[in-house]
């Protein structure tokens, strides 16, 4: 399935947040999104999950979702979202509870998945027992279960320190290079941008405009940490977003 956004603009409160939004993201495809703080990276993510409603233009999802989508959009979030009192399994068989799926049936999808993401020792744990990267796991886990047409991630990597962020981001690469899904993935982490991202959206200072698509002729099996051509594109999307940065950081300090 694939997603077409056209024309999104979106106010709170009569103030602009994001202007004229134009972007393709074809199956198969991960399209990461930067831009300075408070550019409406998260608002886009939430317009296209359908969580709110652009003021003008639309999203458009086209084609059919893969065989076995149980939901088409499905989210991973920067606090993980797990409810405490229940097991990773529980966890995960939550999502699948709200279609019927039960016993034998959930069981195996549930298996699945947490082989799919190293979790299969750890089915039986509670969230507190879980490291921070760990936790992620789980909920990429929870998102993989409803076998979604496109996963929407929001900076699921910040609240990491910085050597499980890399662990992650090579579960990620691992994760679609063995079955390839489509994602929106927001961040303001340009190195995992670079890692993960087929193409990345550059929004500008807000109103949040499209500045720049950067593609990246890369294989994503490819990508590794200190890569030549990698740290290119990372500094030229910093040169893009640098002074509107520095803008968007003085004006939340004035606020």
């Amino acid at each position: 399935m694939n997603l077409t956004l056209d024309q999104i603009t979106h106010r709170y409160s009569g103030m602009p947040v994001l202007q004229e939004i134009s972007l393709e993201i074809p199956a198969g495809e991960i399209l990461c999104i930067v831009g300075p703080s408070g550019c409406g990276k998260s608002t886009l993510l939430r317009l296209i999950g359908g969580l709110e409603k652009p003021d003008e233009g639309q999203v458009l999802q086209l084609g059919t979702p893969p065989e076995g989508c149980l939901n088409p959009l499905t989210y991973v979030f920067q606090d993980f979202a797990l409810l405490p009192w229940r097991t990773v399994g529980g966890n995960i068989s939550l999502v699948l509870e709200d279609h019927g799926i039960k016993g034998r049936a959930a069981d195996a999808i549930i298996d699945d998945v947490l082989a799919r993401t190293k979790l299969s020792d750890f089915r039986k744990a509670l969230p507190r027992q879980l490291s921070g990267g760990m936790k992620q796991r789980v909920a990429i886990a929870r998102a993989l279960a409803v076998n979604p047409a496109v996963m929407l991630l929001d900076e699921p990597l910040s609240a990491l320190d910085a050597q499980t962020r890399e662990l992650l981001m090579d579960d990620l690469l691992a994760l679609w290079t063995r079955a390839p899904f489509t994602a929106v993935y927001v961040t303001h982490n340009l190195n995992e941008a670079v890692r993960l991202g087929h193409r990345i959206a550059v929004l500008s200072r807000r109103p949040g405009r499209v500045r720049e698509v950067v593609e990246i002729d890369i294989p994503l099996a490819e990508r590794h940490a200190g890569l030549a051509r990698l740290d290119e594109v990372q500094a030229h999307l910093w040169g893009l977003m640098r002074d509107e940065a520095m803008a968007a950081d003085q004006e939340l300090l004035d606020v």
